[in-house]
């Protein structure tokens, strides 16, 4: 008897059906998991492509203007359309410069806007609100912006860059006389505005995913909240801020109307930021449409080969910033 109520015991255990285990890897739950695999597979694989076709095509209209030029293409400060002669030193110095000018403004004030909208500085409501109102700036198109600093923006900015001129006037920087507001400094911060909502945005996530269990770590151990946000918190998350940054300067590389109606459009190189400019963006605007020489397109398509490069390059060094500070910090 006893020996029947044991079998009756037992029995339903070694009656369980072998696919309610999780550890079996055969069955229709194994097929959908590598189906799922294979369909991610192909569509980094289509995106892949995409990218290298893309590049193709781009170096195939260059093929001209790349034969003709070579590399003397990127030094050369020459562009006469009439004579056929193409330099892109202009372009690009125009187009890093401004960049550069964008992020040098735009970081730390993303940074204080990400800070101040993660951490209990302020209520809630007040925190929610500053972050829709920064990141609704995003939502604004570029040819709005390109208008509202055209109409609004560089006549408030006037006074202010011939202060910096009678001023500072011995400083090559702004020793512009007169400046009339079309220029590279203006430029530089219509996209530090346009770059602004990417920073703080997206920093803002990165600090709000940080564990709690550090902060209130370093400030046990007596670390006033500063010193646990600078010493603890921004450098844990690093890496994130560092891709924000990036999606932040491949826009402000690729900007094109904003950029062309505040920039004043002037191919030149002038150590002066109160001088007009111009950039990458800005000319293949201006003068793709009207092209016929495929000399002109070839070299207006090999800018635009310059810039693909030089996205690709800022990559490719924060990337190797963020692994080397990851590996400092193990």
């Amino acid at each position: 008897m006893q020996n029947s109520s044991e079998s009756a015991y037992t029995n339903p255990q070694n009656s369980l059906d072998e696919n309610s285990n999780i550890t079996i890897t055969s069955g229709i739950n194994l097929k959908l998991d590598q189906a799922f695999t294979w369909l991610t597979y192909i569509f980094a694989a289509v995106t892949v492509c995409v990218l290298f076709w893309m590049s193709w095509i781009i170096f195939r209209q260059a093929k001209p203007a790349i034969d003709k030029f070579g590399l003397e293409f990127l030094w050369s400060q020459q562009w006469d359309t009439g004579q056929l002669v193409f330099g892109a030193l202009p372009y690009i110095y125009g187009t890093l410069v401004s960049s550069a000018i964008a992020l040098l403004l735009a970081v730390p004030i993303g940074l204080a806007v990400a800070l101040v909208t993660s951490e209990n500085f302020l209520p809630p409501s007040v925190r929610t609100t500053i972050a829709f109102v920064v990141e609704l700036i995003a939502a604004i198109p570029s040819v709005i912006i390109g208008l509202w600093g055209i109409f609004v923006f560089i006549p408030f900015i006037i006074p202010f860059q011939k202060w910096l001129f009678t001023n500072f006037h011995a400083i090559p920087l702004l020793n512009t006389p007169d400046p009339g507001g079309f220029n590279m400094l203006t430029a530089g911060m219509i996209l530090a505005i346009m770059i602004l909502p990417t920073i703080a945005a997206i920093s803002r996530e990165v600090l709000l995913v940080i564990p709690k269990e550090l902060r209130s770590g370093s400030m046990a151990l007596g670390s006033t909240r500063w010193e646990t946000i600078f010493r603890v918190i921004l450098p844990a998350s690093f890496s994130g801020i560092v891709g924000a940054v990036m999606l932040a300067l491949g826009r402000a590389l690729g900007e094109t109307m904003a950029v062309t109606m505040v920039i004043g459009n002037s191919a030149q190189i002038s150590p002066s930021l109160l001088d007009p400019a111009y950039t990458i963006p800005s000319v293949l605007a201006n003068e793709f449409a009207e092209a016929q020489d495929p000399l002109h397109i070839g070299a207006l398509t090999y800018l635009g080969l310059i810039l693909f490069a030089l996205t690709l390059a800022v990559n490719i060094g924060a990337l190797t910033i963020v692994q080397l500070v990851s590996r400092r910090h193990r």
